[in-house]
């Protein structure tokens, strides 16, 4: 399940950033037969949804994607379609953020390149200080009425913007947040502190991006090639990590992907896919061998032994309040143990 909804989405997705050529450095590169044969082999292995942006290499994505379902023959009841509008779009002053005159114009743009008539779910990839919230969500209302979209969702949210969204969709009866998409990985646990909670108690789904911390958990990386890094990572550090702390966590990964029969990234995703609050990850990659391996990682089961491993390897140091929270609970713990232990008898 999608969230709240009844929507049925694949534990992995396909994400098409790396269609086209990007304007951030060495993301993209991916020719339409490229393309092509990516979305071929991720629906081959049962992924149902497909993501883009409308700024991912200035709108080729989009394109790519929807010349991707024509070529191939894609029943459009067969695929769920996602892309996102919030980035600067051109130099107009207006082309860029989440005010109402944008995120209309941008749907009805995006639409048109990649020739549908509806996507499946269109989020806000990113949090707008400039237009109030209530303007942007009547918007996506808007088009939820006009059946342009199925569903809403935003990206690159804080916890406190999302409850906000929320409060104000219930209080207006708009159409209501389906899902967040958010960067989470074992190299970058940052939602757990406050996104990922919220998540847990309202029960929005949870789209991942960059499950491999931008490539730095592919497999290709340990402290024996730094310096010698001659992938995008080189010139696009990002998502940024705390390099020493991966290495010692990318030392784990290779030896229970071997314990495995596994790679690197396999065992990375599989962690993910062991997240309740997971809905779906999205993979990106240039070539059909990469999303393959990747795609593997639905057949690996963590033990017990292995996710604590991980958890070591990967853990947070705690914030406040949960730090505090965790040292005082008013005795709280014990009661809940207690009455756990009664509910067993």
């Amino acid at each position: 399940m999608f969230g709240r909804t009844g929507l049925l989405v694949s534990e992995l997705s396909l994400g098409t950033m790396t269609f086209g050529i990007s304007q951030w450095g060495g993301i993209g590169g991916v020719d339409q037969a490229g393309a092509d044969q990516l979305v071929r082999c991720a629906l081959d292995a049962g992924v149902n949804l497909l993501d883009t942006a409308d700024v991912y290499s200035g709108g080729q994505s989009e394109e790519m994607t929807g010349t991707a379902l024509r070529n191939l023959g894609i029943a459009r009841q067969d695929v769920l379609v996602a892309t996102k509008t919030f980035g600067q779009a051109s130099d107009a002053p207006n082309d860029r953020g989440a005010s109402r005159a944008h995120i209309i114009d941008s749907l009805h743009a995006s639409l048109k390149r990649m020739q549908l008539d509806h996507v499946d779910l269109y989020q806000l990839h990113g949090f707008d200080p400039l237009t109030p919230i209530e303007e942007s969500l009547r918007a996506l209302d808007h088009l939820v009425r006009q059946g342009a979209v199925r569903y809403i969702g935003v990206s690159n949210w804080a916890a406190w913007q999302i409850a906000q969204a929320m409060g104000m969709t219930e209080r207006l009866g708009l159409a209501p947040l389906a899902s967040v998409q958010a960067y989470y990985s074992l190299a970058g646990r940052e939602i757990e502190h406050e996104i990922a909670p919220f998540l847990a108690a309202t029960g929005l789904g949870l789209v991942c991006w960059s499950p491999l911390a931008g490539g730095m958990l592919s497999g290709k990386f340990d402290r024996d090639t730094e310096g010698n890094d001659s992938s995008r990572r080189a010139t696009v550090p990002f998502p940024p990590v705390d390099v020493d702390r991966t290495y010692d966590l990318i030392d784990e990964l290779r030896t229970i992907a071997r314990s495995h029969g596994a790679s690197v990234p396999q065992v990375a995703l599989a962690w993910l896919l062991h997240r309740e609050i997971v809905s779906t990850v999205l993979l990106g990659a240039k070539r059909v061998d990469q999303l393959e391996d990747n795609l593997g990682a639905t057949a690996i089961e963590l033990s017990q032994a292995d996710l604590d491993r991980l958890e070591t390897a990967s853990k947070l140091a705690p914030v406040y309040p949960q730090w505090m929270q965790s040292i005082f609970d008013g005795g709280r713990g014990e009661q809940i143990a207690a009455l756990g232990q009664r509910s067993r008898r």
